[in-house]
């Protein structure tokens, strides 16, 4: 293991701006409390494999409409992150040694969730030589093991500052879709991801592509930051210059009052005219609407994105 640094917490006021005072919520984001027995037995099989998932971890707004459905995003290598972004509701500081069962225990919740697609993602692993990039291939492969006809999308930390060959072994293991977020516009991530960096992140993208021009890239950011528009889709023709093949936009949720501040609740007529945006820039795949999140309704998205691409190729 190596050492790592915290972010610079010095000046959250900064970024988090308790000074104004919080938009009221408005109803196109409010969401039921889960109650449905599909959720309970998920929840039962992701506790008895001892499972964390981003669902819980990070407070997704949709998680009684998709576990009640079977469906979860396993978040592996812990609890803990290395990072302090502004935005996130999971706890950061030093963590735990990596657990060389979990891939075995991770593939073993899909079979018995039945799933047709999972998202596997994890939390940034700083204090680990590749970031974690051979934990996220060795739990690939045990899924494919396990269960060879379900499809695999994995949402990946930035790998910043690790040899090129961690995302090399996690191309290697070759996932169905290769997700790394943006999260926000290059302006804000002094604020909102000060442990990560833009163009980085955007290089890892690109780098997905040359290496295997198979596997789908896919990234997300939020709204109501900060940003204007005009930023918003300054970022959409970076991605597409990365070649970036599926855009997720969904409104930011301040966590508890300690995190980034709303800045605004973007309406949803605004998110069609992002979503209209982004298809007109090339884009294969694009869901944006406020309660949209990096693995809502990912499967059913995957096959769309599958759809799109065979219609491209034949088109020439």
């Amino acid at each position: 293991m190596r050492d790592f640094r915290l972010p610079d917490q010095r000046h959250p006021e900064k970024a988090h701006r308790p000074d104004q005072a919080q938009p009221k919520k408005p109803a196109w984001i409010r969401v039921k409390a889960p109650t449905s027995q599909g959720y309970k037995d998920t929840r039962e099989i992701l506790r008895s494999q001892k499972l964390t998932t981003v669902c819980e971890e990070a407070g997704c707004p949709n998680v009684g409409e998709c576990w009640s459905q079977g469906h979860a995003t396993m978040m592996i290598m812990g609890e803990i992150c290395t990072r302090g972004c502004t935005f996130c509701n999971v706890a950061t500081g030093k963590p735990q040694t990596l657990d060389a069962f979990e891939p075995g225990r991770v593939a073993h919740a899909v079979a018995q969730l039945g799933l047709k697609h999972v998202v596997v993602t994890s939390v940034d692993r700083d204090d680990l030589e590749d970031g974690g990039a051979d934990h996220f291939a060795q739990t690939i492969r045990a899924i494919r093991h396990r269960s060879p006809g379900t499809t695999i999308e994995v949402l990946t930390p930035d790998f910043l500052r690790c040899p090129p060959a961690a995302v090399e072994a996690v191309v290697a293991a070759k996932p169905d879709v290769f997700n790394h977020n943006l999260e926000t516009v290059p302006g804000l991530y002094p604020e909102v991801r000060p442990g990560a960096r833009y163009f980085h992140s955007l290089r890892l993208l690109q780098r997905v592509k040359e290496l295997d021009p198979a596997i789908f890239t896919k990234s997300g950011i939020m709204v109501g930051l900060g940003e204007d528009r005009q930023g918003v889709l300054q970022v959409m023709d970076d991605m597409r210059a990365a070649d970036v093949d599926f855009l997720t936009i969904g409104q930011y949720l301040q966590p508890t009052p300690k995190h980034h501040r709303v800045d605004r609740f973007v309406t949803p007529e605004e998110f069609a005219a992002y979503e209209s945006a982004a298809w007109g820039k090339g884009f294969l795949m694009v869901s944006a609407t406020p309660l949209t999140r990096s693995s809502y309704h990912a499967g059913e998205d995957f096959a769309r994105l599958r759809v799109a691409r065979a219609a491209k190729l034949a088109r020439g």
